[in-house]
């Protein structure tokens, strides 16, 4: 499992440069807005010490960590949700990603363009986020009209539907995201196929200067999570899209190999060993399972199972970050 988080923005905040440094792939990142039309798509490992002392551990010939998608969108513009700055194109990309890492600019340099030829951090996620909002208004709107003929006939899924999208409506009226709806999780399954942008998870990430590297960066009003992002950062940032995509990991260890395995969380052991293959669901019989560290601690399996360390699961249990485990089919 990989899934994504895009990096969008304003143009020219740093979005390329950013992408760049994680994924050591070579796109442009000019000094000049719109500079990337094609959104560009990396596979990133996520920086994991559990993956290298359990190699060590088994002696693994070989190791594989985790990895993340990011993809690379190019700047919205105010009234991208009407096309502006090729914003149609641009609003289609972020309904592909499943997460978003929204980069604001803080820094101020006469040398690099802004397109509101001022720095305003508060300003620049408002336009972003309205333009979301807006998109996602005519979304719902759409939808709520292709209802009226099953609602006319008392069709029970039309009109719980068009109840969930009522409320969104509300929401985005007030120029507010979807996600204030409060929905539960049966709600928003129910909707998933709209793919509405302001539903999915948002991570906002903050492009400072060095000068300003371990100072706080104050910005008025704005409440939610903010993360100044410097070379030594970036292990961090990942880690976080990792966490804000809803993943977390188990491993598999032996001589041929040490590998981490990407969940959703809460899988149960069935559906986490549908991970290595498929047939680790549909012939699902019981799972070994210990902890990581417990394993390391008592220095083998022999002595791990003698401590009672290694347990049997089976297929309700639910899988937690960290856990080695055996498939048993």
């Amino acid at each position: 499992m990989s899934l994504s988080i895009g990096i969008v923005g304003l143009p020219n905040v740093g979005k390329s440069t950013l992408f760049n440094a994680l994924t050591k792939k070579s796109v442009p990142a000019e000094n000049y807005p719109f500079c990337t039309i094609d959104p560009s798509v990396g596979i990133v490992p996520v920086p994991d010490l559990r993956v290298d002392k359990l190699a060590d551990f088994s002696k693994s010939a070989k190791r594989i960590p985790a990895v993340i998608e990011f993809v690379d969108i190019a700047g919205l513009v105010a009234g991208a949700s009407k096309g502006e700055g090729l914003g149609n194109k641009f609003l289609t990309n972020i309904k592909e990603v499943d997460a978003i890492a929204h980069m604001v600019r803080t820094f101020e340099d006469n040398s690099v363009i802004h397109i509101a030829n001022k720095v305003d951090p508060m300003q620049d996620v408002g336009v972003i986020n309205l333009e979301l909002v807006l998109a996602d208004f005519e979304t719902v709107s759409k939808r709520l009209a292709s209802l009226v003929r099953d609602l006319k006939k008392g069709d029970k899924e039309a009109i719980l539907e068009e109840s969930i999208l009522k409320r969104i409506e509300k929401v985005l009226e007030a120029g507010r995201m979807a996600d204030e709806a409060m929905l539960s999780s049966e709600e928003k399954f129910k909707i998933k196929s709209l793919n509405l942008l302001t539903l999915k998870p948002m991570l906002y990430v903050l492009n400072v200067s060095e000068a300003n590297e371990n100072k706080e960066v104050n910005l008025p009003g704005f409440s939610v999570k903010v993360d100044p992002v410097f070379e030594k950062g970036f292990d961090d940032l990942i880690k976080k899209s990792y966490e804000l995509l809803g993943l977390e990991t188990f491993f598999t260890t032996g001589e041929d190999e040490t590998r981490a395995w990407t969940i959703k969380k809460n899988s149960t052991a069935p559906e986490a060993g549908r991970a290595i293959h498929n047939d680790f669901k549909e012939k699902f019989i019981r799972a070994e399972v210990i902890n990581w560290q417990d394993l390391l601690d008592a220095g083998s399996y022999a002595n791990a199972r003698a401590k009672g360390l290694v347990r049997i699961e089976g297929k309700e249990y639910i899988v937690k970050d960290g856990d080695v485990i055996e498939f048993l089919i």
